[in-house]
């Protein structure tokens, strides 16, 4: 069952990104061949009008294999090259853009469900960094740095994620603004925190959730960018990278300790990983690398720049390059995912 769990939150995660591909195809007259999920052979599939649709062996991905994609074409209406370069660049940003839209969608039904947690502080441990800060139950952090606080989630990850450096939080109490200098504690888990437990269950109105749930969105789009920014740096190792037999593997533990407390628990930690998992795939898409949306975008930039495409043969050659190199990199954090699954 956990197996079950994990194939159809990853299949419905890749399934909407090339549905946005699919949908601005088809409203640009772009022809679309294949639409594929999952990678490799073919299982089964079946043609409707001009596109085929395909179920494929590994489930790690999909594809919306448009006519005339990957070169210059015939120029015949339903070709991907005769269209301008605006309509095509919508195109290809249409897949981590429904990414986002499926964030987003995720968010507003946690928070009109289950609410959001302030910022607002509940109990301050006794010896601990808030202590000795001056900070007290019923303080409302606003602030960590130059990071706004709205969740105390906001607050937790930032803690986690500076490494231990002293950080300025700005705080309400009594109804003026005050700040103060905390220097967050490494745990026995290997986690920073300031010895704070926060805060009051929040259920916005209609305004209010729908800005909590862009909110939510954008604090895992965050969270995304600086993970990559702390993997670039060397502060996380590269066994730590996880592909998708580790997203697997993730998925269905968390299935299994949410199915201890009900249905409705299950529920809210699927939409909390497709939102996560979501977040994840729209904001690495557009990184500016060969075979990725990102990649494709970059040369159609450089067209809308130039006037012209860039020679389809060269394109063609750097987005082989990339994609090789990018399934290397895929059996590489495959294998690390396998090593941590059978060291456990």
């Amino acid at each position: 069952m956990r197996f079950i769990v994990a194939l159809l939150v990853f299949g419905v995660i890749v399934l909407f990104h090339e549905f946005g591909h699919f949908t601005l195809a088809r409203k640009n007259g772009i022809v679309v061949e294949e639409f594929a999920i999952g990678m490799g052979p073919k299982l089964f599939g079946i043609r409707r009008g001009q596109t085929q649709y395909t179920i494929r062996l590994l489930p790690i991905g999909g594809a919306c294999m448009m006519r005339g994609e990957d070169s210059a074409g015939d120029g015949s209406e339903g070709c991907f090259g005769s269209k301008s370069v605006w309509a095509r660049m919508a195109v290809v940003f249409a897949g981590p853009f429904f990414n986002f839209i499926m964030a987003f969608g995720c968010a507003l039904a946690i928070i009109a469900s289950s609410g959001y947690i302030s910022g607002e502080i509940m109990q301050v441990q006794e010896g601990s960094p808030a202590q000795e800060a001056g900070l007290q139950a019923g303080d409302v952090i606003t602030k960590v740095d130059h990071t706004k606080v709205k969740t105390f989630e906001d607050f937790r990850l930032h803690i986690a994620l500076n490494e231990g450096k002293p950080c300025t939080i700005t705080y309400v109490r009594g109804g003026r603004t005050e700040q103060t200098l905390v220097s967050p504690r490494k745990e026995e888990d290997g986690v920073y925190r300031i010895g704070i437990v926060g805060g009051v269950r929040v259920r916005p109105g209609p305004l209010g959730l729908v800005a909590a749930g862009f909110h939510e969105v954008g604090s895992n789009i965050s969270l995304v960018i600086k993970s990559l920014e702390m993997l670039i740096a060397g502060k996380v190792s590269s066994q730590e990278i996880s592909g998708p037999v580790g997203m697997f593997s993730a998925i269905g533990q968390s299935y299994q300790e949410a199915a201890q407390y009900g249905e409705a628990a299950v529920i809210l930690t699927l939409l909390d990983l497709i939102l996560l998992l979501s977040a994840n795939l729209g904001v690495m898409n557009l990184l500016p690398l060969p075979a990725l949306d990102g990649g494709r975008l970059v040369f159609l930039i450089v067209e809308a720049v130039r006037g012209k495409p860039v020679p389809p043969e060269k394109e063609g050659m750097v987005h082989f390059v990339g994609f090789v190199l990018l399934m290397i990199l895929m059996v590489f954090v495959m294998f690390n995912d396998i090593s941590r699954i059978l060291g456990r």
